[in-house]
C-alpha cells in the first residue's frame, strides 16, 4: 500500500510524544498502551486526507496524534467494561496495574487528545473542536448501545448497524474530516470525506464479524468463532434469529451459554442455512461501494485519492 511513509511519521511522532507529567502511575500506563502497537489507521487517514486537499502531512501530525490518543483512551476504558485480559496480545492496563489506574490514565488520554487538537492549527480550532467533540460523544453513544444490547433480546440488524457506525465508523470519518478541515476543504468535500470514512468503517466491521466466524484461523490472527462462543449479538446472529427456521432458532437458543467444541460449527451451520453468511458480505460490499462513490465525488486530485482507495480495498479484502 502507498502510505508507508505516513505510518512511519505517526510512529515517529508517538515515539517522541511527551506527556506533561512525571507521575509514573499516570503516564506509564498511557505510554504502555500507545507502545504495544496497532494498525494506526486513523492517524494515517488524517495525514492522507490533508494531503488529498493540498496540505502537507506534517502540518496535521498533532491532529493525527489526537485521534490516535483518543482511540486508545476508548480502548483502555472498553477493556475495563469488558473485563478483557488482553489487548494486542499483551496484558490490558487494568490487568497490568488495576482498574483505578486504568480509569484515571484513560481520563488523562482524553484530556491530552483535546490538548493536541489545536496545535499548529489554532485558526481552525473551532471547526476542529466541533467535529472532534461531536464524534467523541457519538463514540460514547455507540458504547452505550453495545452495553445495552447485551441485556436485550429484541435487537434488530438495523440497530446493530447504527451501533457499529457510532462505536467504530464515525471515528474513521472524523480522522479524515480533521485533515480536510485543516486543508481548507469545502463543506461539501468535508461531508464526502467523512462519509467515505464512515462507510469504509462499516464495511470493515461487517467483514470483521464475518471473519470471526468464517475466517482462516492461520490468517485471521485470533480465535475463529470467538464471537459465537461469547454469544455476541453480531449481524450474523441477529439475522439468524430473524430469518432462520424455527428449528434452527430453537437450536441457536439452546446453544446460548454453552462453550463445547461443537458449538462453533453448529452455529456456523445455522448462519449458512439462513443465508446470513452471504448477506453480511453483500452488506459489507454495499458500504464499500458507497464509500467509493463518496471518494469519487471529491473535488481533489485523482492521484491523491489512490492511497485512500487502496486502503478501502485492503479493508474489504483482508483475511486478518
Amino acid at each position: 500500500m502507498n502510505f508507508t511513509k505516513h505510518l512511519a511519521a505517526v510512529e515517529s511522532a508517538l515515539a517522541s510524544y511527551n506527556l506533561p507529567s512525571n507521575i509514573p502511575s499516570l503516564i506509564d500506563p498511557i505510554q504502555y498502551l500507545l507502545g504495544i502497537g496497532g494498525k494506526r489507521i486513523r492517524p494515517v487517514l488524517t495525514l492522507l486526507s490533508h494531503e488529498l486537499f493540498g496540505g502537507k502531512a506534517n502540518d496535521v501530525i498533532h491532529q493525527a496524534l489526537a485521534i490516535e490518543v483518543f482511540h486508545n483512551f476508548t480502548l483502555m476504558h472498553d477493556d475495563i467494561m469488558d473485563a478483557a485480559p488482553l489487548r494486542r496480545g499483551q496484558a490490558t492496563v487494568h490487568e497490568k496495574w488495576d482498574a483505578n489506574v486504568a480509569i484515571l490514565s484513560g481520563d488523562g488520554m482524553m484530556i491530552q487528545a483535546y490538548a493536541l487538537l489545536p496545535k499548529n492549527q489554532e485558526s481552525k480550532f473551532v471547526s476542529l473542536f466541533h467535529t472532534f467533540n461531536k464524534t467523541a460523544w457519538e463514540v460514547c453513544e455507540g458504547q452505550a448501545l453495545d452495553m445495552q444490547f447485551e441485556r436485550r433480546l429484541d435487537v434488530t440488524t438495523e440497530e446493530y448497524l447504527e451501533m457499529i457506525r457510532l462505536k467504530t465508523a464515525v471515528l474513521l470519518g472524523c480522522a479524515l474530516e480533521l485533515g480536510a478541515i485543516a486543508a481548507n476543504a469545502s463543506a461539501e468535500d468535508c461531508e464526502h470525506i467523512r462519509l467515505f470514512g464512515e462507510h469504509v468503517g462499516l464495511s470493515f466491521q461487517l467483514r470483521d464479524d464475518y471473519l470471526d466466524a468464517f475466517g482462516d484461523p492461520e490468517k485471521f490472527g485470533k480465535q475463529v468463532g470467538g464471537d459465537i462462543l461469547s454469544d455476541k449479538k453480531t449481524y450474523l446472529y441477529l439475522h439468524a434469529m430473524k430469518s432462520a427456521s424455527d428449528e434452527d432458532k430453537k437450536l441457536l437458543h439452546d446453544l446460548h451459554g454453552q462453550t463445547h467444541a461443537d458449538k462453533v460449527d453448529q452455529v456456523k451451520g445455522i448462519f449458512q442455512r439462513c443465508g446470513a453468511d452471504q448477506l453480511i458480505l453483500q452488506q459489507s460490499e454495499a458500504y464499500y461501494n458507497s464509500a467509493i462513490q463518496h471518494l469519487n465525488a471529491l473535488h481533489a486530485d485523482e492521484a491523491h485519492k489512490k492511497p485512500l482507495l487502496e486502503l478501502a480495498m485492503w479493508l474489504l479484502e483482508r483475511q486478518s
